[in-house]
């Protein structure tokens, strides 16, 4: 009995192009969620602080914080803290409520708060506005 051989998918660059140029962004997010975390903490945030809460090298931190710097959201100057931009604070609020919101979306499932937590982290880089709106909606029902 022979075995149809599957044609394979056409290649589609667009596809891997998009999914890094997201990666990116969820990079940038978490970024500057960190840094605003550390500066309300600490008042400043320091690239071993910032290692240390992201879970990545100096080297790691060092690249993404230049990258953040080109593209507007931080300012720091070597060996010194790392400050938010009024963009960066921007970028940073809207992540931080979109975390709170499908946080507290979760535990309205009765998700438990460790887990809820963990998985916010994946879920507020892709959700999209008319999902995040229908959370809050529930959430304000639920009220």
């Amino acid at each position: 009995m022979a075995v149809a051989k599957q044609k394979s998918a056409p290649p589609n660059p667009e596809k891997f192009e998009r999914l890094r140029r997201d990666h990116a962004v969820e990079i940038a997010q978490d970024y500057v969620e960190a840094i605003a975390d550390l500066v309300a903490e600490t008042g400043e945030a320091r690239v071993v602080d910032l290692a240390k809460r992201l879970g990545v090298t100096h080297v790691t931190v060092n690249r993404t914080v230049t990258r953040l710097q080109k593209a507007g959201f931080v300012h720091s100057q070597p060996y010194r803290a790392i400050f938010l931009t009024e963009r960066g604070k921007n970028l940073a609020e809207v992540c931080k409520t979109r975390h709170e919101t499908v946080v507290a979306f979760l535990r309205s499932l009765g998700i438990p708060q460790r887990v809820a937590e963990m998985d916010a982290e994946g879920i507020e880089h892709h959700v999209s506005a008319d999902t995040l709106s229908a959370f809050k909606s529930a959430l304000r029902k639920q009220k």
